[in-house]
C-alpha cells in the first residue's frame, strides 16, 4: 500500500465517519475526531470511563497524521502513519466494526435529464505471505458489473468522485450483468493469480531455514532409534512455524454506482 493510497484511504474513512478534516495538505491531514471515533482508534478507555462516570463534557482528540515525511511541513508535529503501523490496523478494525460493506452513489446534479449510473463492486483485501516471518500486501480491486472489467487501485480512483449514500434525483442504476456473488468469485480468482505471481524467494528461504532446523533436530536425536514424543512435537512445531502460507482477508468493500467508466 503506497503512502498516497494510505492518505486517500484515511481521508475517505474520516469523511465517511463524520470527522471534520480541519486541515490537509501534501503528505498530512489534521482531523477532529468524533467521540465514537476517538473511542475506537485512540486507546483511551480509562479517559472515557472517567468522563462518562463524572458526567464531564466529552473532549475527543484532534490529531494530525503524516503520510509523507518528505513533502509534509518539516516542523509539523504529528503521527506518521503507514501500512503496517498499529494505528492504521486499528482503523482497519474500526472499518470492520462500523460495517464492512457499503453502497454509494456518485453525486450528480441534473437539470432534469435522466442519468444512468454504472455498477461497480469494490473490495480492499489484505494478502498475507507468512512463514516464520510475515509480509502483508493491500490490494484494492474494482469489478465493473456490466463488462466484467477488473481494475486495481480502485480505492484511489474513487477519490475523484463525490459520493453519497443516497441516489440523487433523476439518476437511475443500470442493472448488472454480473451478480455481486459471481463478481466476488471472479475477484477471488484474480487475487489468487496475483498472489501466485509474486516472487517466491520468501517461501524458498523459509523452506531452507526449515530444513536447517530439521537437520539440527535430527542430529540431536540421531542416536535414539525410537524417537520420543518430544521429537515429533518439535518436528510439527517447525512445520507450523516455517511452512509457507498465503492467506487473503477481505477488509471491506461495497457497491458503487458511477456515471462514467473508470480506466485501468
Amino acid at each position: 500500500m503506497r503512502q498516497q493510497e494510505v492518505h486517500d484511504f484515511l481521508l475517505r474513512f474520516f469523511q465517511a465517519n463524520s470527522c471534520q478534516i480541519v486541515d490537509q495538505g501534501l503528505g498530512y491531514m489534521t482531523v477532529q475526531l468524533t467521540v465514537e471515533m476517538d473511542k475506537q482508534i485512540m486507546n483511551r478507555p480509562f479517559y472515557w470511563h472517567w468522563r462518562e462516570k463524572t458526567g464531564g463534557d466529552p473532549n475527543p482528540m484532534k490529531i494530525t497524521f503524516i503520510t509523507d515525511k518528505e513533502n509534509a511541513p518539516k516542523d509539523l508535529d504529528g503521527e506518521f502513519i503507514y501500512f503496517g503501523a498499529p494505528r492504521l490496523f486499528q482503523i482497519f478494525k474500526a472499518v470492520k466494526q462500523n460495517g464492512r460493506f457499503t453502497r454509494m452513489y456518485e453525486k450528480i446534479e441534473s437539470a432534469g435529464a435522466k442519468v444512468p449510473l454504472q455498477p461497480w463492486l469494490g473490495i480492499n483485501v489484505t494478502i498475507s505471505y507468512q512463514s516464520d516471518m510475515k509480509k502483508d500486501k493491500l490490494l484494492s480491486l474494482g469489478l465493473h458489473l456490466v463488462s466484467g472489467t477488473i481494475i486495481e487501485d480502485f480505492q484511489s480512483k474513487l477519490t475523484q468522485f463525490s459520493l453519497t449514500s443516497q441516489i440523487c434525483d433523476y439518476c437511475f442504476t443500470i442493472s448488472p450483468m454480473i451478480k455481486p456473488e459471481s463478481g466476488l468469485k471472479r475477484m477471488e480468482n484474480y487475487i489468487s493469480k496475483s498472489a501466485m505471481q509474486e516472487p517466491s524467494d520468501w517461501a524458498e528461504q523459509a523452506v531452507n531455514r526449515w530444513k536447517n532446523d530439521m537437520t539440527l533436530l535430527d542430529k540431536f536425536y540421531e542416536h535414539i532409534e525410537e524417537k520420543p514424543e518430544e521429537y515429533h512435537l518439535e518436528k510439527q512445531a517447525l512445520k507450523t512455524l516455517y511452512q509457507p502460507k498465503i492467506s487473503v482477508e477481505i477488509e471491506n468493500g461495497g457497491l458503487f454506482y458511477l456515471q462514467n467508466n473508470i480506466s485501468s
